[in-house]
């Protein structure tokens, strides 16, 4: 009997504590998606982030939002240079729009080690994405080729996400 009960307090404990750390990351979630203007969007992102999720605390949650719109710029990135070199009459525009999405890469990692340094550096490193994702638009933006119409779709996403990213460290100025 006294190990079943045991076993009872064990398991109410590790489900009342999970209940405890999703409830605070709720509350920072929620305070990041206040500086957003697609708030279903960026609550959607960043709880399906298992980073953004399980994070304890207000720093955390921010440098997961951060990590998703990086993880994203590198995928976009990678897009960017396989169709580069698919599409020979495409590919300078193609390679310019992937050094864009590697200078937003970039940006948000230096955003990421500003965050504990100098929050307003870490916002603006934020913000100097948005002229990347604009330097592909106007690359790119006016072509029909399938390729093209991905990259756009991308980087329509990427601006989405970096105003999550953008949310995040205004949260912590």
């Amino acid at each position: 009997m006294a190990s079943s009960s045991s076993c009872f307090v064990v398991i109410f404990m590790s489900t009342l504590l999970q209940f405890m750390f999703v409830s605070a990351s709720t509350k920072h979630i929620d305070a990041i998606c206040q500086h957003v203007t697609e708030k279903e969007f960026c609550v959607k992102s960043l709880t399906a982030y298992p980073p953004a999720a399980s994070a304890t605390d207000e720093l955390k949650v921010v440098k997961a939002a951060l990590d998703l719109a990086k993880s994203y710029a590198e995928k976009s990135r990678k897009f960017t240079v396989k169709v580069a070199n698919e599409n020979p009459n495409l590919k300078k525009q193609f390679m310019e729009c992937g050094a864009s999405f590697q200078s937003i890469i970039g940006s948000l990692w230096s955003a990421t080690k500003e965050l504990t340094i100098d929050t307003m550096t870490a916002n603006y490193d934020v913000m100097v994405c948005y002229d990347h994702t604009r330097i592909v638009k106007d690359s790119i933006g006016k072509n029909r080729d399938e390729a093209s119409k991905t990259i756009m779709n991308m980087t329509m996403m990427m601006d989405k996400l970096l105003a999550i990213a953008g949310g995040a460290t205004e949260l912590v100025l």
